[in-house]
């Protein structure tokens, strides 16, 4: 809608103006797709009937392909202790970093929730914010809160869905 003109009002004696949209809102970055037999490895590890055959399975399929932040966000999600599942969302938040920059993202701007490919990163990056806060490290939790609305301002936690 760059340069649109919206008209609020049909009487030309009237002093409202006419509003000017611009195309001026900060960029927007879009992650690529991961790799269909990743994608199909972590499916059959989720489908895992015990917790811990889904975390080893899942653990299994993020060796194979260590760049799958989807991967790392469900790594975090069945960790068995907080230290665990901090570690996993934190590598899959650094890794979603290299992703991002890869992509354009020059530090700013928006990485949004609808796009189903930006869901890995901002998962790992909210779980991280979770168990940050629940180890003590309320520094970093509040950081990444913050991060995760400015990065989606219509954030919410339950978003990010369910832990497994």
């Amino acid at each position: 809608m760059v340069g649109t003109t919206v008209g609020v009002m049909t009487d030309p004696t009237s002093d409202v103006r006419p509003i000017s949209l611009s195309g001026s809102a900060p960029p927007e970055t879009v992650l690529g797709f991961e790799d269909p037999a990743a994608d199909a490895a972590l499916d059959e590890a989720l489908a895992q009937p015990t917790p811990g055959q889904r975390r080893d399975a899942v653990s299994a399929v993020v060796a194979d392909w260590p760049s799958h932040l989807e991967c790392w966000a469900r790594l975090g999600d069945l960790g068995r202790d907080p230290m665990e599942a901090y570690a996993a969302y934190r590598v899959g938040y650094h890794r979603g970093l290299d992703r991002l920059r890869q992509s354009g993202w020059r530090g700013s701007g928006y990485v949004r929730w609808e796009h189903p490919t930006n869901r890995g990163f901002l998962r790992a990056l909210a779980g991280l914010a979770r168990v940050a806060d629940q180890i003590g490290e309320v520094d970093e939790a509040e950081r990444c809160a913050l991060f995760l609305r400015q990065l989606d301002p219509g954030w919410t936690e339950a978003m990010a869905g369910e832990t497994l």
